[in-house]
């Protein structure tokens, strides 16, 4: 072998593995998720969801900040995103309410996760596409497999902290899943978080706001968490008309708005 030639280097980098472990988090919880719904300890069931929701929120900016991305991360965090937000809240609502209704639950329950997945699909098959509108217009095209999962849930949600029958009854469940499953696959412009830009005036009050949520979250959890889902949801007309709004400026180049690439 001549001296000066350097073998190519394989496996993961080193940096790499923090946020992979992060990721392999999320899909432990994902499925933990799924077997406390199976011992009907609904609350846990729901709340490893939410944790595998925050360690998918993570890893993605621990490999940023560790300069850890690579193709194997990606394809990782796909395949636990379509089990954490897919496989295991269609399990869990099939195994709280759906299967009063067999077959047509299980149809919605597989609806939601065949389409969580063809979702994450679609996104991995444009992640590296130039011309992408809503992303380069700070959108994102449908709701994300978290916001997806956690939308899903907004039933149990109400059963927890109202006890009201009606919301556990299958024939509410089942179209409800069936309607977020829909939004998922959709191609409706919603809005991008990250994409916000706060202006320095307003910063501090923007961390009380996340200060604020965040103890509500603690306090009084399956109310904030049906208040966020309301939120969410009313924000799509929304960002239907924001999105709306740009493209139309693009397409008549108006000064000062971004061309989309």
């Amino acid at each position: 072998m001549n001296g000066g030639q350097r073998r190519p280097v394989r496996g993961l980098p080193l940096r790499a593995v923090a946020p992979n472990a992060v990721t392999a988090l999320a899909l432990c919880s994902g499925l933990t998720g799924i077997r406390f719904a199976i011992s009907a300890d609904w609350q846990l069931a729901v709340t490893m969801i939410m944790i595998a929701g925050v360690l998918d929120g993570l890893d993605g900016r621990i490999a940023r900040m560790v300069r850890g991305e690579s193709r194997f991360g990606a394809e990782l965090d796909s395949l636990s995103d379509a089990i954490s937000f897919g496989v295991s809240p269609g399990l869990i609502l099939y195994l709280w309410s759906l299967n009063t209704l067999p077959q047509l639950g299980w149809l919605c329950a597989l609806v939601f996760a065949v389409f969580c997945a063809l979702r994450l699909a679609r996104f991995n098959a444009a992640i590296d596409t130039s011309d992408q509108p809503h992303k380069s217009a700070g959108f994102l095209t449908g709701i994300p497999a978290p916001a997806g999962a956690g939308l899903a849930m907004l039933p149990l949600y109400l059963w927890f902290w109202t006890g009201e029958a009606v919301f556990r009854s299958a024939w509410i469940v089942a179209p409800w899943i069936a309607f977020v499953a829909v939004l998922m696959v959709s191609s409706i412009a919603t809005f991008s978080w990250s994409s916000f830009r706060l202006r320095s005036s307003i910063r501090f009050e923007a961390i009380a706001a996340v200060v604020l949520v965040g103890a509500a979250l603690v306090s009084a959890p399956w109310h904030t968490l049906t208040l966020v889902s309301a939120v969410y949801l009313a924000s799509m007309p929304i960002s239907v008309r924001s999105y709306a709004r740009i493209k139309r400026q693009r397409a008549v180049g108006q000064p000062g708005v971004v061309q989309a690439p």
